[in-house]
């Protein structure tokens, strides 16, 4: 291999990943992370699309990843397995026999996620490589809660409950790594889980999202009260707008150690510490040093404050390109600022406030609506367990506000449930915005890590028919 291969990981948490990512990142690769959920063809698409050179998988999902690789060419003898059956050469005989000093010659490597493809094909997030000693690469992740105004310290415990192929997972937990901090990985998440590995393991730092927080907020009283938390220091979270009210009972609950940023797979952002958002509660905050942001609207001029338009955002001399998509990556950029879609707004004081993403905005009659904020209100119902709001077509509107709603537990999902909620909706948001549609669902697909494929539940109304926007 040469430097700037990719390597692909198909793996679920555990410390086998994180030495295969310190591996490429003292050789000057690309770590290209693989959800390790998806189907066969899904997996060949994002070898075939990183041209990755190796393969590293999991006992568990040998076939699936045997037959990725043989479906795009790879040489069995590129393709690893973590506990291997003996059909595959075995990970941990990489290292056999090989000397633990660093290599020879060290490059630093890069990581290229791919996104979550609101439209279309999932697109690389591909970086120059940074030509720097890897040891330099181990610092600026360090120096990524500084970022957040947080001082680790070298005793902390940092707890990573969320599969690391998401793109700020992996990015926390390098930092605690790099930083000399104990790491503790849980295969996957669940509330109790989580406080049970809190109180065993002396955790004291995390990273979470905002579904994560409502799944622990839904817990019983008596649950939650006798949750040993306090040797929590700081708690970081993104990756999704949170509820203002959820937000609130975390940290009522958990004190003013939660720190919130914005940002995506492309880069950020805007970073708020806790006391600084009980003042300007439902803000993702200013931007970090480095950042530069601006709101537009869609002639490309600055909208005044409080006035929605789409986030572009500038870091510095960081750039990127969509892998293989001149087209998409021209498409995002404005005057050297690039979006993601994400619609949101200034206050006087220079906090951003995020509405929602474009993709995901209804219009409907002509007025723009913001499905997040008619989740936030839906999911403040004690009868709701999860909820996703977007439009589907309306012969006179256009669009129309539809909502999915998977009931808390215990609650039955009946008419009596729709009408309930249609008139909380009615108390507590404007006629045009409480769905005129609703239905019932056992479980709304999310992945691991809480995000919703809201795409998946669209589908089925918009097939063969052009949306809104």
């Amino acid at each position: 291999m040469e430097p700037g291969d990719a390597v692909a990981a198909v793996l679920p948490n555990g410390h086998d990943y994180l030495a295969l990512y310190l591996a490429v990142m003292e050789n000057g690769f690309y770590l290209v992370p693989v959800n390790s959920h998806l189907v066969a063809h899904e997996v060949e698409y994002l070898l075939a699309d990183s041209g990755a050179k190796v393969v590293v998988g999991h006992l568990e999902n040998t076939a699936l990843v045997q037959a990725a690789a043989r479906a795009v060419g790879l040489s069995p003898d590129h393709v690893f397995m973590v506990g291997s059956d003996g059909t595959t050469a075995d990970f941990a005989d990489l290292g056999s026999g090989r000397s633990d000093a660093p290599p020879a010659t060290r490059r630093s490597g890069e990581i290229m996620y791919y996104t979550g493809g609101t439209t279309g094909k999932p697109k690389g997030i591909r970086r120059p490589l940074p030509g720097v000693d890897p040891d330099d690469t181990a610092v600026a992740f360090g120096d990524l809660l500084g970022l957040l105004g947080i001082v680790p310290r070298s005793d902390d415990v940092h707890l990573c409950g969320s599969p690391l192929y998401h793109t700020a997972v992996l990015a926390f937990t390098a930092a605690a790594l790099h930083g000399g901090q104990r790491v503790v990985l849980l295969e996957s998440w669940s509330a109790p889980r989580m406080l049970e590995a809190i109180a065993a393991h002396g955790v004291t730092n995390t990273h979470m999202v905002p579904t994560q927080f409502h799944r622990l907020l839904a817990l019983p009283d008596a649950v939650r009260a006798s949750a040993e938390v306090g040797t929590l220091r700081y708690v970081i979270h993104g990756a999704a707008p949170c509820p203002k009210e959820v937000k609130a009972r975390m940290l009522e609950w958990w004190g003013p150690i939660i720190y919130e940023y914005y940002g995506s797979t492309e880069g950020g952002g805007t970073v708020i510490g806790p006391r600084e958002w009980l003042q300007h509660p439902g803000t993702v905050g200013r931007p970090w040093p480095g950042a530069d942001i601006r709101i537009l609207d869609d002639d490309g001029a600055s909208c005044p404050a409080s006035q929605p338009g789409t986030v572009y955002i500038k870091l510095g001399q960081s750039d990127f390109e969509y892998h293989g998509d001149r087209t998409k990556t021209a498409e995002s950029r404005r005057e050297g600022y690039f979006t993601v879609g994400d619609i949101g707004y200034f206050d006087g004081d220079g906090y951003l406030f995020l509405c929602d993403r474009k993709a995901d905005l209804v219009i409907s009659g002509g007025v723009n609506i913001y499905p997040a904020e008619i989740e936030a209100v839906i999911l403040r119902h004690p009868a709701v367990g999860d909820v996703a709001v977007f439009g589907i077509p309306h012969v006179d509107l256009g669009e129309s506000v539809h909502a999915v709603i998977e009931p808390a537990a215990g609650v039955e999902a009946n008419d009596e449930l729709v009408a309930e909620l249609r008139a909380f909706c009615g108390h507590h948001l404007a006629l045009f915005k409480t769905p005129r549609s609703w239905e019932l669902t056992e479980r709304l697909p999310r992945d691991p890590s809480g995000k919703l494929f809201k795409r998946t539940l669209r589908e089925k109304y918009w097939h063969d028919q052009p949306r809104a926007i």
